[in-house]
């Protein structure tokens, strides 16, 4: 006698049971920005309100409000378009754009003059942060105070020298994440200053004029100098991955690298003339 139970790979009735494959996202290796678009969108600080991240073509971020608007409403300074995952300036020729967030934020005051669709978006946008305010499911956070902060022993964001140039980090040396994304869909937990890697080392440089700047008083600043190791360590550092993930290709990023380049005169709060004690490399 043959059993009744159907077999495990099928249903109750004798159907075929199918099992959906999971189709994990990748990026082209052809792709400008190697960012997931899961990984684009946030939180505004000030207001609470959705933004998407994009790179532009020199690499900065830049937040945009994640709707298109109407070309014709927005300011020509104003427009922005997407092409391959790279913000840029200025429209595209369609009666389409994007913008922004900045501009539209109700908890920033406005540098250009909006017509009234864009003070009705605003007003939309401060509503809805009440609401979240009201419900507790956003609390504002405001910018510091513009003077420049108290010389302390170790700065909140060091100035990293790598790849012929200086970078300005989003935090401590030793708090800057991996960006790549692990199997299991998160973002990687591991520092990019691993402790079997080679460590950089605090140094004094002087401040010297860039091109296109203004000449700046003779001036030296701590930096936490990487020039020193091999061209892969200090790549490995501009991209913000772990030695794991460094040589992992297939793997995306979750979010943009922090790094901003350098500029002495607009980073002149983050200068620090003294060296810090710095355990985890030399001085």
């Amino acid at each position: 006698m043959r059993p009744n139970s159907a077999p495990t790979g099928c249903h109750w009735d004798g159907g075929p049971r199918t099992v959906p494959v999971r189709r994990p996202l990748r990026v082209a290796a052809t792709s400008p920005s190697r960012l997931l678009r899961a990984g684009q969108s946030g939180r505004c600080r000030r207001c609470g309100n959705r933004i998407d991240f994009y790179q532009r073509a020199d690499g900065r971020p830049i937040a945009l409000h994640p709707a298109e608007l109407t070309a014709a409403h927005v300011p020509g300074s104003c427009r922005w378009h997407l092409s391959s995952g790279i913000a840029h300036p200025h429209g595209d020729g369609s009666a389409w754009c994007r913008i922004p967030h900045a501009v539209l934020c109700p908890r920033r005051t406005l540098t250009c003059r909006i017509g009234p669709p864009l003070e009705s978006v605003r007003r939309q946008l401060a509503v809805r942060t009440r609401r979240l305010i009201d419900t507790g499911a956003f609390t504002p956070t405001l910018p510091p105070a513009s003077a420049a902060p108290a010389d302390t022993d170790r700065p909140a964001r060091p100035v990293v020298r790598m790849l012929l140039g200086c970078y300005l980090a989003e935090g401590p040396v030793e708090a800057i994440r991996c960006v790549a994304q692990t199997n299991h869909r998160h973002r990687c937990l591991r520092p990019v200053l691993a402790p079997d890697s080679p460590a950089g080392a605090w140094r004094l440089l002087s401040i010297g004029p860039r091109r296109g700047q203004l000449v700046l008083p003779a001036q030296t600043m701590a930096v936490y100098d990487l020039s020193w190791l091999p061209h892969a360590e200090q790549r490995r550092w501009r991209i913000q991955r772990c030695p794991a993930h460094a040589v992992t290709h297939g793997a995306a990023d979750l979010t943009l690298a922090g790094w901003q380049v350098f500029d002495p005169l607009r980073h002149a709060a983050h200068i620090r003339t003294r060296l810090p004690h710095d355990p985890g490399g030399a001085a």
